[in-house]
């Protein structure tokens, strides 16, 4: 571990923060000359403050103990180059628009890839009125279900959280040509289907 690049690296989260080094000294129930101490690179953080630096400084533990944030590129604004990322642990579910690095229960999450779309998932989806309406026969009890539905184009994003006992049934906004409907499987992961394919 390169004492120094941590030590740089504290300091520059610790002023974008507006903190003092007695503020972060006080949270960690440490001397404020500790923290003098790690900036100047004359040492490193024990094992055991690594993760309430971490939550102090608003930082990825992993980047912290690299010495280094890596930025990433801009957002270019594109709503179609969505991620999805699912917790295996809580179930919680996040998104991103480019690259990003996310992390649940502990644990770093790698987007999902859609897979192959499968017919047996494939919704039947009818309009109605100014939307559409979809219903997949899909069972939806607590072990297999869908856990959530999106439909996504180059500007917008409409997202559905679906539950199990729910019935897999839904409306969501006519958008543009072009829109993409996911559906997220807990046994078959994500898929992805053209809403204007699923129209013919």
């Amino acid at each position: 571990m390169d004492c120094m690049k941590v030590g740089k690296l504290i300091l520059q989260l610790r002023t974008d923060k507006g903190l003092t080094q007695k503020q972060i000294a006080d949270q960690l129930n440490i001397s404020n000359k500790t923290i003098s101490k790690w900036e100047c690179g004359l040492g490193c953080p024990d094992v055991s403050l690594w993760e309430k630096l971490a939550n102090v400084l608003g930082a990825d533990i992993l980047k912290l103990l690299h010495g280094e944030l890596n930025p990433n590129r801009p957002d270019v604004g594109r709503m179609d180059r969505i991620q999805f990322y699912v917790c295996p642990t809580c179930g919680n579910i996040l998104t991103s628009t480019g690259a990003a690095s996310i992390a649940c229960c502990g644990r770093q999450l790698q987007p999902l890839r859609p897979a192959v779309a499968d017919p047996s998932h494939a919704p039947v989806v009818e309009v109605v009125e100014d939307e559409y309406y979809a219903a997949v026969e899909h069972e939806m009890r607590r072990e297999h279900y869908l856990l959530f539905a999106a439909c996504v184009n180059d500007d917008r994003v409409w997202f559905n959280r679906l539950y199990p006992e729910q019935s897999p049934a839904f409306r969501f906004p006519n958008m543009r040509n072009g829109a993409s409907l996911y559906l997220y499987c807990t046994k078959h992961g994500l898929m992805r289907y053209r809403v204007d394919a699923l129209l013919n």
